[in-house]
This record gives structure tokens, sequence and C-alpha cells, in this order.
């Protein structure tokens, strides 16, 4: 059994509790993935940063992670009755699922350049259909669906009476609450009462992704994709539940009550959300102009920003704030980000030469123990990367300062300097996903070039056809050829 001294803050009661599994030394997570049908946000890289971050601990920690990530790729509505996925289509002349696959692609290639673990499983809700009709039929059955007019509705009411569940989580009472945005609004006139949302949707004639079922030709609700693969794939009641702060209500509230509502069961012991994140201290939004895209962070082709940063000075910035926290994007904070992630690395490059004299029970051995403990104690403790990063700081500071002999190496035992190497590399690689982008096997420049041959790949994949011819000449000017083949693109000086 692996012991350890995790607490988690759980959404739906509000505190940190410890973490305690299912079955031992196993933990199954679900957490709400990207709706493709554009390019991903960078708030949604944030939230997706931050639980790679969860899923790289409880792996160190040694557990056995069954990660569920899902993939929407169902056609939702929109508020002025076109959804999403048949937008897209039409705005890029494709079919729906060409647009589904290749924004699946350019999230998949950012999440690489982000440094994310794959999940274990990445379902996609098109490939479900049969388990959410089948979820359908047992909420019927159960007496909290009702059918009108070929679409089917969840009974909010009858779910609060006779549970008294609907609203625990977003903390939100019957009376407050109002339609759910993505039902199509010319169908509030089927509903019982507004609260009641959608969980099979009657396709009209001009719907493009549509699949028959025992109530009408149409596509299940937004929520029930999620019910139904987490359970397909973590059981009726499992571990840990996340997402974004934003999905709260009403997407988790109606996935709890669609899962109470079908097998009787809580889906999830652990509720984890993220906060936003902001720019220049406001909510980011394309109306007023007050938004940046991943790649034109990267670029610097933004009046946002005085210049492009690294895929890893930007992680690096977003784990300088909590997961649960908002965290605000600035210039001014990037370039302090960008200080602070080279100096880690150069410490960490100093820390490999370092040598000690063989000596035990040095004076400086308790504090250091005291520094490493604590940045462990740090992720404990709701996985608060921003503390452990300033005890890794801490570290960096005793490094120097044995490099300069400010710190005498007679005053640190050898078993001592390996703890640091040892716990400083898990902390900065392993469990915070940090990579030296200067540390390649053919130098600084390989890694350059493997970031430019990834944002070519994305701009390829989005068809964004002047970005990607752009790259490829100006490399040409520079006598670099870009080679493109089954194993992946490659570069050589010409």
């Amino acid at each position: 059994m692996i012991e350890n001294n995790l607490v988690v803050y759980n959404s739906l009661s509000r505190q940190k509790e410890k973490l305690v599994p299912i079955h031992a030394g196993h933990i199954g997570m679900y957490v709400c993935g990207p709706t493709v049908y554009n390019d991903v946000h960078l708030g949604n890289c944030r939230t997706f940063v931050s639980f790679d971050v969860i899923y790289r601990y409880l792996l160190y920690l040694g557990y056995k992670v069954r990660y569920v990530r899902n993939i929407t790729d169902v056609g939702h509505l929109l508020d002025d009755g076109e959804d999403r996925m048949s937008k897209g289509a039409r705005l890029d002349n494709l079919e729906p699922m060409e647009v589904a696959q290749k924004y699946t692609n350019g999230f998949h290639d950012m999440m690489r350049i982000f440094n994310t673990l794959q999940p274990s499983i990445e379902p996609r809700a098109t490939g479900h259909i049969l388990e959410q009709i089948e979820m359908v039929h047992e909420i019927i059955k159960n007496g909290f669906g009702y059918e009108r007019n070929g679409s089917v509705y969840f009974d909010t009411l009858k779910f609060a009476e006779k549970t008294g569940e609907y609203g625990k989580l977003s903390g939100r009472v019957i009376e407050e609450l109002i339609a759910e945005s993505r039902d199509n609004l010319k169908n509030q006139d089927e509903k019982k009462h507004p609260s009641d949302f959608a969980i099979w949707m009657k396709a009209s004639g001009e719907h493009l992704m549509k699949w028959n079922s025992p109530w009408s030709v149409g596509f299940p609700g937004w929520h029930l994709e999620c019910s139904a693969m987490s359970t397909k794939y973590l059981g009726n009641h499992f571990d840990i539940h996340g997402g974004g702060n934003d999905l709260k209500f009403p997407h988790h509230e109606n996935e709890i009550a669609q899962n109470i509502g079908s097998c009787g069961c809580q889906p999830s012991n652990y509720w984890l959300h993220t906060n936003m994140l902001l720019m220049n201290g406001k909510k980011m939004s394309k109306s007023d102009g007050n938004t940046i895209s991943p790649t034109e962070l990267f670029t610097g082709d933004s009046p946002h920003v005085s210049k492009g940063y690294s895929p890893m000075v930007v992680r690096f910035f977003m784990l300088q704030s909590h997961y649960r926290s908002t965290n605000d994007l600035t210039d001014e904070a990037l370039q302090a980000a960008e200080k602070g992630f080279k100096r880690v690395m150069e410490a960490n490059k100093t820390l490999g030469s370092l040598q000690s004299n063989i000596i035990e029970n040095a004076p400086l051995d308790s504090k250091i123990n005291e520094i490493i403990d604590g940045a462990y104690s740090d992720m404990n403790d709701d996985f608060n990367t921003p503390r452990a990063l300033a005890r890794l700081f801490e570290l960096v500071t005793v490094i120097n300062s044995l490099k300069e002999g400010q710190i005498a190496l007679t005053e640190v035992s050898s078993s001592c300097i390996e703890k640091i190497k040892t716990s400083f590399h898990a902390i900065l690689f392993d469990i915070l996903g940090l990579k030296d982008e200067s540390d390649t096997n053919a130098g600084p420049v390989d890694g350059l070039m493997q970031l430019v041959i990834e944002l070519r790949q994305l701009a390829r994949t989005n068809k964004d056809w002047p970005t990607s011819d752009k790259i490829r000449d100006s490399l040409n000017e520079l006598h670099i050829q870009i080679k493109d083949g089954k194993e992946g693109s490659s570069w050589n000086y010409k």
C-alpha cells in the first residue's frame, strides 16, 4: 500500500481532504477535454497543464493511474441554434468530422509543445453514442427523464425532491437555476421547468451530426457524453473528476445528476477544478481584443507581448500560480518567469558538476533536508506548485553558493549533495513537467528547430498555409531545409 500525506481540495465538500483511493494503489481520474471546433484556447492549456502536473505527481507517488480525458466531437447547439461542429464545418468548408480531426490534431500538437503526458484513454463522444443512449434509457426508467416531441429532458425538480443532491457542487438552489445555455431556445416550451436540461435532442433536418435513437433521429446532450464515457472506463464510482472552474455549473452539476439518476451513484469522490487564466488583469475576450493564442505567445506576434516566449517559460509561468487561483498573464510576468526558468535550469547544470568530500552529518545537511522535504510537503498540500517552486529557488541559492565558494563543500555531506541532485531533478522534470529547452542531443539549435517544426506542423494542421509557407521560406533564406516524411519532419543545412 502506498503511504502518502496527499490532501486535495474537494469542490463538492468545499474543503481539503486526504486522498484515499477506492482501490489501494490505483487512481481513476477523468478530466473534461476540449470541444474540437476551433483551436485550443490558452486558458484551456492552463487547465490541461495543471492536470498534467496532478497526473505526474500521482505517478511519482507510485499510483497506477488511469487518466481518461475525452474529446468532444459531437455538435451541440449554440444560442443561435447552430451547433458548433456544423458552424465550424460551414466556415471552413469541411465535413464536421474533418473539423473534429483538424482541431484534435492541433490540440495534440499543442499538448506535445507544452510537454504534457498523454492520457491513458482519450475517448471521443461520437464513438460512444450507444452508451449514451443506454444511459438515457436508465434515467427514464428511474423516473428522472421524460420525452417531449422526440427530445428527452432531465427532470431536475423531481431529482432534487427525491435525492436532495441537485445544486450541491455549485452551491445553487433550485430556484436560481436557469435554462442550460446549450439547449436550443425554441425547445424551452417543451420543458417542465426551465432548469431541466436535454439528455437527447431531436435534430432538425439541416443538422449534420445525428443518430437514430428510440426517441428520434438526434444527438446526445452535452453533459451526457462525460457521464457515459467516465463510467465506461472508470466504473460507476471513481476517484477524481476534474475540469475548469467554468464547468462546475452547469456541466459537472448535471453530470452528477445524470450519474445518480442512472445508477444511483455519485460519480467521483473528489472534484478538482482549475481557475481561469486572465490577461492584463481581465478575462480574455476576443470582442475587446484582450486575447492571445498559444502560437502568438510563442512567436511574439501580438501587441500584448514585447517578444515571443518559449513553451517551457509559459508552462513555468503557469505553475507559479496555484491551480485553484487565477493566473494573470502579463508581459512583465512572462519576463520574470523567463528569468526564473533560466535560473533554475542553469542551477540544474551546475548541480551536475558539483563534487563533495566524502563526509557525513555536515553542518548544512539538516537545513537542506528541510527545504527538500518542504517541497514534497507543498506538493502534498493540494499540489501547491508555487510553494514547491519557491523551495527549488532556495536550493538554487545553495547550489550557486557552493559553486562560488560562499558555502564550503565540507559544510554539505556527499549524501546530501546526491539528495539535492535527485530531488531537484524529480521535482523540476518528473513532477512539474518542465524540460531544459537547450539540453538536447544536438544542442540548443536542435531544440529551437524542433519548436519551429512543431509550430509549422500546427499551422499546416489548421490549414494556415500563409504561416506554414512563411516559416518554410524564412528557413530557406537561412539555408535550412525542412523534410517531411512518414515518420515526421526533420531539418538540415543546405
